[in-house]
């Protein structure tokens, strides 16, 4: 059954969604500091499939430039190495055991221009979710007028609220970016 009517609160709903998802991207970014969620997008080739690193091993930050993975099973040692070497963070695992260590390195000002190249990339990745949730919203509106469930009024009314809420979407994805950009150039 379609929706038959317009909500404001469901369109800002997923908008911060969009919003979410930026900044969990965001957060994967390497920085120069240690951050358990650093190694969220690896995936361990273990027990015949591809999974996170998450669930095979523990990530620990014991040190600012240190990142500490205790992994569960001894066979899947190899396996979580193998998927940290291979990955583009451009670390180098130290085995210790079941215990890999990771040192993070200091960031070249080349590394760090590229890390907020990455950071726009997922920046306008947001922008453009948002922007086709206004669509989907002034889409309904319009087919609401079509159909004449709404009038006129209410939907140019509607329309602009959607428009306000797109443009505090974007301005709030902005807002994220500077921050991070700001810390990635950090030194």
């Amino acid at each position: 059954m379609a929706v038959t009517t317009f909500d404001l609160a469901d369109v800002k709903r997923r908008m911060q969604g969009a919003i979410a998802a930026f900044k969990h991207d965001l957060g994967t970014l390497r920085t120069g500091r240690a951050s358990p969620t650093l190694l969220d997008p690896l995936r361990v080739d273990a027990y015949g499939s591809h999974v996170p690193i998450t669930q095979v091993a523990n990530v620990n930050v014991p040190e600012p430039r240190l990142l500490s993975v205790q992994v569960w099973d001894r066979n899947m040692v190899a396996a979580v190495e193998k998927a940290i070497r291979e990955s583009d963070l451009g670390l180098n695992p130290q085995t210790e055991g079941q215990v890999i260590r990771l040192r993070i390195p200091e960031m070249t000002e080349q590394r760090r221009k590229e890390m907020v190249k990455v950071a726009h990339k997922y920046a306008e990745e947001a922008r453009i979710a948002v922007r086709h949730v206004r669509r989907d919203g002034l889409d309904l509106l319009k087919k609401l007028e079509k159909d004449h469930a709404i009038s006129q009024d209410d939907e140019k009314r509607q329309s602009e609220q959607v428009q306000k809420a797109t443009d505090q979407a974007i301005a709030d994805i902005d807002q994220v970016l500077a921050a991070k950009e700001k810390e990635i150039m950090q030194v």
